[in-house]
């Protein structure tokens, strides 16, 4: 599942900066910061600044410190090809909290041509990667500009939760005594109710809580289907048995339920599935949780305490 949100982090290449003299600014739930040129503002749907009447952004996407080794591979030449991106220059490129390479180039996005500066850090604890995105007739910020306003970048060890949480489309009302292990700027929250920094479902219970904005399955004849598709794919779980699947309002909105017996993919330890689905008109939430099938009852409890918890923003 990481490394699905490691492929749509890496696809979202746009932004913008230049510098002015105050203290770095980090974006809610980010741990990278940097002064903002003037005019920019922290972003309301992503972790980053925007100019929105320069049509200008910067975007901030964090990854495992262990990922640097492999943008700074391949990244480059591959992806950002793949991307559009025309490559003027790569060199190394040292800022305020560690060290890493700037690209720079030109890109043509909805037929408007953008300049783009394109920074791989490396951080102690994480690898980042902050991304400029100016349009080519926009005279400002200049090259200078953005390049010392990405030397002001600082890094903190971690964000706090509440600021992460602030990001997110939708609001946890209930935790029901899990915790927040890990959150996806803008779209997801993995919690557990263990003390472990471990994606391991026969160590504890995980529930992730995402938002798809856009995705297809509305139409009430289809659900059932789009939420066995759904489950299939979930990573972790083999030999999915559905012990239930039927249509569920949630929150007052059209829903659909699943609860399942499977095997954890690692050890064939038997585990329980419980996924909900709450439609929209512009996409779905999704409710998965999973944990040890003994003492499941109290755990699926605890489960639909949070599901019945949550608003949508």
């Amino acid at each position: 599942m990481l490394a699905k949100h490691l492929a749509l982090l890496l696809l979202l290449f746009w932004l913008t900066v230049p510098a002015c003299a105050d203290d770095p600014i980090f974006p809610p739930g980010s741990r990278v910061a940097l002064v903002p040129p003037h005019g920019f503002v922290p972003g309301k749907a992503f972790p980053g600044f925007e100019d929105r009447e320069k049509n200008s952004l910067i975007l901030i996407s964090e990854f495992p410190a262990s990922a640097y080794a492999d943008l700074e591979r391949r990244v480059a030449d591959e992806q950002l090809w793949r991307q559009g991106v025309t490559v003027e220059n790569r060199e190394p490129f040292a800022f305020a909290g560690g060290a890493g390479f700037l690209v720079t180039g030109r890109q043509e996005a909805g037929g408007v041509l953008f300049r783009r500066w394109i920074l791989f850090g490396s951080a102690p604890d994480f690898a980042a990667i902050v991304s400029v995105q100016v349009p080519d007739t926009e005279k400002v910020p200049s090259d200078a500009a953005v390049r010392a306003a990405l030397a002001t970048i600082a890094v903190r060890v971690t964000a706090p939760v509440e600021e992460q949480l602030v990001g997110l489309p939708f609001t946890l009302h209930e935790l029901a005594g899990f915790r927040v292990m890990r959150v996806v700027p803008g779209s997801a929250v993995l919690l557990t109710a263990g003390a472990n920094e471990i994606f391991e479902v026969t160590e504890q219970p995980l529930l992730l809580v995402s938002v798809v904005r856009g995705a297809p399955g509305a139409q009430a004849s289809e659900r059932d289907r789009f939420a066995r598709g759904l489950l299939a794919e979930t990573p972790g779980i083999k030999e999915i048995r559905l012990v239930r699947s039927e249509p569920l309002r949630i929150g007052g909105q059209q829903g659909h339920e699943i609860v399942a017996e499977a095997k954890d993919i690692k050890t064939s330890s038997d585990v329980m599935v419980a996924q909900w689905l709450r439609f929209g008109g512009n996409g779905h939430l999704r409710v998965l949780g999973l944990a040890r099938k003994d003492g499941w009852g109290e755990t699926f409890a605890r489960l639909r305490a949070v599901r019945d918890g949550i608003d949508l923003r």
